[in-house]
């Protein structure tokens, strides 16, 4: 269950919200944007605010499995779902104390503190920006590159929001005979591939179901991403993400590419090199 901010956590955020609402130009800030990134949300009318944080330390139980059953861990999934929200409304409440109207480049961590094993921090963290000309009615999450988000509003679609979705498998050990008589051979473990399988199509589908209602017509740059954590081989989770677009009222634009050369002294130590 999503848990209270700690008083200490909110007069963090207090100290970091300089500048409340200031969204002029010349306003000092902080980002994890490259150079291209920024000057590409500049050209789409985008400033960036700052850098915006949400964390929290939670400590993951212990949940008893069937050792030779393929079965989801309800109770870690659970907590590793809530955990991240927690984190992403902090980062929301921080974004929105510096005036921003959207986060870009939105990174989701699970860091294990070493020496306490059962201890995880799960960080949300990235760029707050805005744009004085729009009128945005709720704060945007995206985990889109400013590139990437430079495209999508240029060809006439706007980010909605992140959605996400989680699911922590155990994975069914085999019998020692079992074990034995493939110790040699190449062969599919049938128990590892519907496992997988299984667990990619839970979060998956909870992540389509967290897009919908949103107003959102797609998902896009999504990807899954599979640890194991503090569990061991045989417990893994499955991180399903991606960014919910919609197109904008003005339709979609056709971009016509544009061809580049590249000038830099790689570029050109190369092009010496092979003209020889």
């Amino acid at each position: 269950m999503p848990v209270a901010p700690h008083p200490r956590a909110d007069a963090a955020l207090q100290c970091l919200a300089t500048g409340r609402g200031q969204r002029h130009e010349g306003r000092r800030f902080s980002s994890d944007l490259s150079v291209d990134e920024a000057v590409l949300l500049k050209e789409i009318g985008y400033e960036p605010l700052g850098l915006v944080v949400g964390s929290g330390v939670y400590h993951i139980g212990y949940q008893t499995q069937n050792w030779s059953t393929n079965e989801e861990m309800g109770g870690l999934t659970e907590v590793m779902y809530a955990a991240r929200t927690d984190a992403v409304r902090r980062m929301e409440r921080h974004a929105q104390s510096v005036g921003g109207q959207g986060v870009v480049g939105m990174k989701l961590d699970v860091r294990i503190h070493h020496g306490r094993e059962s201890l995880a921090e799960f960080v949300a963290m990235g760029t707050a920006v805005a744009n004085p000309s729009v009128r945005s009615p709720r704060l945007w999450l995206s985990d889109l590159s400013g590139q990437d988000l430079y495209l999508l509003v240029r060809a006439g679609y706007e980010p909605v929001g992140l959605a996400f979705g989680a699911c922590v498998y155990h994975i069914a050990h085999q019998g020692l005979s079992t074990w034995l008589g493939q110790a040699t051979q190449n062969v599919e473990l049938g128990n590892y591939t519907g496992a997988l399988y299984e667990a990619r199509e839970l979060a998956m589908t909870r992540m389509q179901e967290e897009a919908r209602g949103t107003g959102a017509q797609g998902i896009v740059a999504m990807r899954i991403e599979q640890a194991s954590h503090i569990w061991g081989s045989h417990v893994i989770e499955f991180l399903a993400i991606g960014t919910t677009v919609a197109l904008a009222k003005s339709g979609h634009r056709r971009l016509d590419p544009t061809m580049v050369l590249p000038l830099n002294d790689a570029d050109v130590a190369l092009t010496d090199a092979t003209s020889q």
